[in-house]
């Protein structure tokens, strides 16, 4: 196959785009958020969980301060009641009973006192807990949010990229000969079509060719298309190339 050089040339322009279109197509497919956005869902389920059993035990806690509070109140009222009926009762057996009564009440609203205090403790302590660790899901959450929208932009960006290289490749691959570009995407869908011939290396796989290569290399035509007795890459020859 032969073209001429300025056509070959054009195969290193799409070796350009090619190479960009793929990093802008896995940019788009995985931006470089997308991982921190994992670790933050993964972290945000554990705090969530972390935050349920706390609330849980926050409202235990309330639960059961309510519960001593009420008892509190029922232990008052009856403490009330037996004093009234003291004051108005004149049998010595009856007001003996009513004493008592009035005593272990007293005894059991100081052990209920003492009791509230504590729970009073541990639901300053739960709501503490559950506080913090709303916080801390609520950073999470935010900056979720600000990482998902960045991942969003990034994709949105790397969509429009890839779209401009599509149109700048159509563009160049509209001006190489049919041919040329049938070889050199038989070639590309195994790896890089083309490289620039430098240093006695190919531009494509980074090889050096060996002596009898090159000298087959500078016995080619200048229009002929080589390729590269490495990779199969097609060899773009330039003034530069030291051949």
């Amino acid at each position: 196959m032969h073209a001429s050089p300025s056509d070959q040339l054009l195969l290193l322009d799409l070796v350009r785009l090619d190479v960009a279109l793929a990093r802008a197509e896995e940019a788009r497919r995985k931006p470089p958020q997308a991982a921190r956005v994992q670790e933050l869902i993964a972290l945000r389920n554990g705090q969530g969980r972390e935050l349920v059993a706390l609330t849980n035990a926050l409202d235990d806690a309330k639960a059961e301060l309510a519960r001593v509070e009420s008892d509190i109140d029922v232990a008052r009222k009856r403490q009330q009641r037996d004093r009234d009926r003291l004051g108005q009762t004149a049998v010595a057996r009856d007001a003996r009973a009513l004493e008592s009564e009035i005593a272990a009440l007293d005894a059991r609203i100081d052990r209920l006192e003492t009791t509230q205090i504590e729970l009073i403790e541990k639901v300053e302590q739960a709501q503490e807990a559950f506080d913090a660790q709303k916080r801390l899901l609520d950073e999470t959450t935010a900056e979720g949010r600000e990482v998902s929208q960045a991942g969003r932009t990034a994709v949105e960006k790397a969509a429009a990229e890839a779209d401009q290289i599509v149109r700048d490749r159509e563009a160049t691959a509209a001006r190489v000969p049919q041919p040329l570009l049938d070889e050199y995407a038989r070639i590309a869908a195994r790896g890089t079509a083309a490289g620039l011939f430098q240093h006695g290396t190919c531009g494509a796989c980074h090889m050096a060719l060996a002596p009898t290569d090159l000298a087959e290399l500078r016995k080619a035509a200048e229009d002929a298309v080589v390729h590269c007795p490495e990779c199969g890459a097609i060899v773009v020859r330039t003034s530069e190339s030291g051949l």
